[in-house]
């Protein structure tokens, strides 16, 4: 399965239209849609005497694309270009199935220029059967590799979590058939599936809770891109009908539009960080008027949780220490939520994508904080830090798992990866939450007026080497 993943994007490099991996990888994805929701209406047609496909028979994988020999060339581009996309980014909203066809090709491109390459494409992807469950597992690592290589795609690591962090957030929230469970910025929708194999393995025991765990699922996502990627994964993960997965963003609604019929149980994401709405956005939030996004997400995510749901969220250092409406918007969440953990992460995790320190928030809606125990995750000694790789793994966070105490969280102790903090210590610190391990004694660098002379003399020594090279060369070129 590698291999011809590989071998598919190999012949795309060498027509003239794809270019770069972002429109390599949307390409890629909306073919394999089709192939993947046209082996699952043969599945449907075969266990269900009434079902129909949303798709007209003509646009059909198995009547243009499944023949080795059929049409290619011109009349190939000829075809997709003027009768399948037309046809596809119009079809009638019938079914939530046919929704979901029209969702994914509203922002769908064919940015192949070569019809011969096309065919050649096709006939790799037709090998692929997704009915067969080894198959399908096998192209769902692939998948995951895919996003997780793609670095190049612009800002594609806005919207990929490592699968470890997104598995022991699951882990910990423990989710059950039936909470509804909501990512607001699901990106390719890892949490999403991390959290389906999660119940499945533990609580799903028959067809209706599988139904129940599919009919509480919510996620919304922004981008075009990720949003295609993220309802052909749900198809993968076996969700007959990913119509919940809804392309829109989230924070253009005005916060107090979310009504109490629209709360949920569960939320669990990574928002995007380090970027800003644009404007008017802020004018949703009166109470935190600010474009930073994941600001405006945090605010979101306590308004929309019921009284005594759950979060996990990812948020950068920033979002800790911050000043101004950070300050405020700390204050109301540790007033309207038991924010009980923090996990410190450090930078390397999300490497290549970004540097910076992240952390785990877990909280629960209903109490407010008495304290907040923190955990700081440590790179394992055989190694220095995480990288493409080398990357963080689930075992990796057994230590803080084995540390947790359970759904209650009992029995936690301070120690040296572990400590607390109360809420007086906190409101005297002005809700700044950036609170270092205790138990590390910083490295000591020596007396700042000491080094400041030290530097200020070596910079002396080497303005004076400079000059002394340049005389040097200055003379040898003279000659």
């Amino acid at each position: 399965m590698r291999n011809l993943v590989k071998s598919i994007q190999d012949t795309m490099r060498k027509d003239v239209g794809v270019d770069g991996d972002a429109q390599r990888l949307s390409q890629l994805v909306w073919m394999f849609f089709l192939k993947i929701i046209d082996d699952q209406d043969e599945a449907l047609e075969f266990t269900r005497d009434d079902y129909i496909s949303p798709i007209p028979a003509p646009l059909q994988w198995r009547n243009w694309a499944a023949n080795p020999e059929g049409i290619t060339g011109d009349p190939l581009l000829g075809f997709v270009n003027t009768e399948l996309f037309p046809a596809l980014k119009e079809l009638p909203v019938t079914t939530p199935r046919a929704r979901v066809v029209r969702s994914v090709f509203a922002d769908a491109y064919n940015y192949m220029k070569s019809g011969q390459l096309m065919r050649q494409v096709i006939n790799k992807i037709s090998e692929v059967d997704f009915n067969s469950l080894t198959e399908r597992q096998h192209f769902g690592d692939i998948y995951e590799q895919l996003l997780n290589d793609l670095q190049n795609a612009g800002n594609a690591g806005e919207y990929y979590t490592p699968r470890a962090v997104t598995s022991f957030m699951v882990q910990q929230i423990d989710p059950h058939p039936g909470e509804i469970l909501m990512d607001p910025a699901c990106g390719t929708g890892g949490f999403l599936t991390c959290a389906m194999r999660h119940m499945r393995e533990k609580y799903v025991k028959r067809p209706e809770d599988e139904t129940l765990m599919q009919s509480a699922l919510r996620a919304v996502e922004k981008k075009p891109l990720p949003h295609l990627l993220c309802t052909t994964n749900m198809l993968l993960n076996n969700v007959e009908e990913p119509s919940w997965v809804k392309h829109d963003n989230t924070l253009a609604r005005p916060l107090i539009s979310w009504t109490k019929d629209e709360r949920v149980d569960i939320v669990l994401t990574n928002p995007p960080f380090g970027g800003k709405e644009e404007d008017g956005i802020e004018n949703n939030f009166p109470q935190f008027k600010t474009r930073e996004t994941a600001d405006l997400f945090l605010a979101l995510i306590i308004r929309l949780l019921k009284k005594n749901g759950r979060a996990a969220v990812v948020l950068p250092d920033g979002s800790l220490f911050g000043e101004g409406i950070k300050t405020r918007l700390k204050e109301h969440l540790l007033k309207e939520c038991n924010l009980h953990t923090i996990v410190r992460l450090p930078n390397s995790v999300f490497k290549p994508y970004a540097s910076i320190g992240t952390n785990l928030l877990f909280f629960e809606k209903g109490t407010p904080t008495k304290d907040i125990w923190y955990w700081e995750h440590q790179v394992p000694e055989t190694q220095k830090a995480y990288s493409m790789t080398k990357p963080i793994r689930l075992e990796h966070l057994d230590d803080c798992a084995a540390w947790w105490g359970g759904p209650k969280r009992e029995g936690r102790e301070e120690g040296e990866r572990a400590w607390k903090v109360s809420i007086d210590e906190i409101r005297e610190r002005n809700f700044n939450l950036d609170i270092k391990n205790p138990y590390v004694t910083e490295e000591d660098l020596g007396d700042p007026e000491t080094l400041l002379k030290d530097l200020t003399k070596a910079e002396a020594t080497i303005d004076t080497l400079r000059t002394e090279l340049k005389s040097i060369l200055t003379e040898a070129l003279s000659r």
